[in-house]
């Protein structure tokens, strides 16, 4: 099964695979974090938006909100989501956009779909590019050096009669620029189980390398990855909001 499988064959089951996420806390945190750093305009854009559910709260907040992605399943359902939005299916790590944006964002550790230290630099140079003077970028990351191998999330939901058990974790083998997402999701109705299984490529950085990357272009704000409060990041977990404004 290639890397992106499950999200294009089963995109209906997406959103109940992230049913237990407070999109809503995430948005507003980042509403706060662009009034306090930020140029004050309101021109949106979320990478890798998958079914659009940021998307919706940022337009609800009176924000002219975007999505991006690569995968077109997702943009379909994002469209019916949010269909006063303008959805693109686009390579994050090389986009186009129509006029400068105020905030992009990019939510649930999607900044590691670059998948090379390579296209994350062409990614951030994408994003810089795409920004207004004064304007913000911001998304979570994850450091390789504190990655748990054997610590997976795990949640179980129900829909149409059938229940799901989904599981996901980082794994990074020691050494190098990349690490995987490892997924499992099972399905079991009356008719018995279904099991899927899918390592997703992702790039695996130190955030002093991811630092390193970002500094050329933006002036920084590393905070701790706390969506109701804002806080330094205490230079030891290994979790973080990163934030971006436009030098």
């Amino acid at each position: 099964m290639s890397h992106n499988a499950i999200y294009t064959d089963l995109s209906g089951y997406y959103d109940l695979m992230c049913a237990d996420i407070d999109y809503q806390a995430q948005s507003e945190c980042v509403q706060r974090i662009h009034q306090l750093f930020g140029n004050g305009g309101k021109r949106h854009l979320d990478l890798a938006c998958g079914t659009g559910p940021h998307v919706r709260h940022f337009l609800d907040a009176g924000f002219q909100s975007s999505g991006l992605d690569i995968n077109q399943p997702m943009l379909d359902l994002a469209q019916q989501r949010c269909p006063e939005a303008t959805f693109s299916q686009q390579d994050m790590c090389g986009f186009s956009i129509t006029q400068p944006l105020d905030l992009i964002t990019c939510f649930l550790y999607s900044i590691h779909y670059s998948g090379s230290i390579e296209r994350l630099r062409a990614c951030i140079a994408s994003v810089h590019a795409a920004l207004a003077d004064g304007g913000v970028f911001c998304f979570n990351a994850v450091d390789k050096s504190q990655i748990d191998n054997s610590s997976f999330v795990s949640h179980t939901a129900h829909q149409d009669g059938a229940a799901f058990r989904f599981s996901s974790g980082w794994y990074y083998a020691g050494e190098g620029e990349q690490q995987r997402l490892r997924l499992r999701i099972e399905r079991t109705d009356g008719s018995g189980t279904q099991l899927w299984k899918d390592e997703h490529p992702m790039v695996a950085v130190t955030f002093s390398e991811l630092i390193e990357v970002l500094e050329p272009y933006f002036e920084l704000q590393v905070l701790e990855h706390d969506y109701q409060r804002l806080v330094p990041w205490n230079e030891a977990s290994g979790n973080a909001l990163v934030v971006g404004v436009k030098r």
